[in-house]
């Protein structure tokens, strides 16, 4: 194989864990597809902020970098435990961001929802890599906000021309006749001319493999971490069992407050796994609640072979949860988080429209609503066919096409005679990509919200 490609991916990780295991998923699926696309053997980073991330593996020839890490706060961001200020941890992010991309000097730069970082920490950066040739790539959820909070967004990062003057392409990780943030404005006309849907990045997704959360209760006699899947296998594996999953589980307490107290079908249990994030008081205090058909855990490393051995699953409606949860037909009620966006909702009522889950909102949700939701929904798989779920083996072929094009730019500016005056500008511009044209189908008008950027 001819030299080893050489790929970069960042997220800027404020809150939870969707940014990092959304990139770890395009790392297993760019290792395992990119050598046979492209004949050369591939080798990664992944530049993340969150502690968590070094707890998931990754394909052979990758590796984390994490950087000093932030934390929402009104009007923005804040450091989360770096005695700095946020100017000073922004150049400092800024500066090893640099000096890791200058060293390993990457030919494909994969760029998760904020296209600059927070603020401006990846704009130098990004003119550099695009200096030696590598090709950008900004990749986004398929829905981002309402349409004026995205706007004021995009505007504060110097405008959408800017964002898309600074990457080659877009990368919607979505079905257009589900969710278009370009119809809806989200993608605004200079980002959109260059954006392709891939499809939900669903099939084939890596399970989350990895040592025990930092402060996991070992020695509790509920299971906990690694333990959790043997466990559940065992004391599931011959009865029907429910299983309700929050994610990160930073903000997952309402959900799973309610989830406690609901009362499975007979012949059924119930498992709730918090996520890692989740405060160990507020864990504790769900685990001494749980009745006796309940079981209550942190963490476990196959939530989607839970969520595809369950009778029906309750989550929250993140990228991820939703993602992994479609590649199966597990009935699912999706109950959004509240507040800080409005993605959460847009999400789980346009899948809710085009029939993959049942949606509630949290204000109408109580233990006994979920407990006939429960009732009515075991044992009545849901059909999922109809939703493009393969942006995994999509996305391969588009980075390997994107460097393709690169390579032929780069041997027809060579075979040109060299100017006499000047030296020959480098070309980072990506051909224009177009793919099915935005959907009319969904019309949503959610509340505002406000929150930090």
């Amino acid at each position: 194989m001819r030299r080893r490609l050489r790929v970069a991916l960042f997220s800027h990780d404020s809150l939870g864990l969707g940014h990092i295991r959304r990139n770890r998923a395009l790392a297993f699926a760019l290792a395992r597809d990119l050598p046979a696309l492209t004949g050369r053997e591939v080798s990664g980073l992944l530049i993340a902020s969150s502690p968590e991330a070094a707890r998931f593996d990754l394909p052979d020839g990758w590796d984390w970098v994490i950087l000093p890490g932030v934390t929402p706060a009104p009007g923005g961001y804040v450091p989360r435990a770096l005695a700095s200020s946020m100017q000073g941890l922004r150049a400092l992010r800024a500066a090893a961001i640099s000096a890791i991309l200058d060293q390993q000097r990457p030919e494909l730069f994969i760029v998760d929802r904020h296209p600059f970082g927070i603020g401006g920490e990846l704009a130098e950066a990004i003119d550099r890599v695009r200096g030696h040739g590598c090709r950008t790539v900004l990749g986004l959820r398929e829905v981002l906000d309402t349409p004026s909070v995205i706007a004021a967004e995009w505007e504060k990062v110097g405008g959408p021309a800017r964002v898309a003057e600074s990457f080659d392409t877009v990368w919607i990780y979505g079905d257009p006749d589900v969710y278009d943030p370009r119809s809806t404005g989200e993608v605004p006309a200079p980002l959109a001319s260059k954006a392709v849907t891939t499809g939900y990045l669903s099939q084939g997704r890596p399970a989350d493999g990895g040592p025990l959360p930092v402060g996991a209760d070992a020695a509790s006699a509920q299971p906990v971490g690694a333990e959790a899947a043997d466990t559940a296998e065992a004391e599931f594996g011959s009865e029907r069992f429910l299983l309700t999953c929050l994610g990160g589980g930073s903000d997952g307490g309402s959900l799973a407050s309610i989830a406690v107290d609901a009362d499975p079908p007979d012949g059924h249990r119930h498992l709730i796994v918090t996520g890692p994030q989740m405060a160990t008081e507020e864990f504790d205090r769900l685990r001494a609640r749980a009745g006796g058909a309940t079981t209550v855990i942190r963490h476990c490393d196959d939530i989607p072979g839970l969520v595809a051995s369950a009778e029906a699953v309750v989550c929250m409606g993140g990228y991820n949860t939703l993602a992994e949860l479609m590649a199966t037909d597990t009935p699912a009620l999706v109950v959004p988080r509240k507040g800080h966006r409005a993605e959460q909702p847009r999400r789980a009522f346009a899948l809710s429209a085009a029939g993959a889950v049942d949606a509630h909102t949290i204000e109408r949700l109580d233990a006994d609503v979920l407990s006939e939701w429960f009732a009515g929904r075991v044992g009545r798989p849901t059909d999922r066919s109809h939703i493009d779920l393969t942006g995994l083996a999509t996305v391969p072929r588009l980075a390997a096409d994107l460097i393709a094009d690169d390579r032929a730019e780069a041997t027809a500016l060579a075979s040109e005679p060299a100017p006499t005056t000047a030296a020959l500008p480098i070309s980072a511009t990506a051909p224009t990509v177009t793919d099915t044209a935005p959907s009319a189908r969904l019309s949503i008008a959610l509340e505002e919200t406000s929150h930090a950027v």
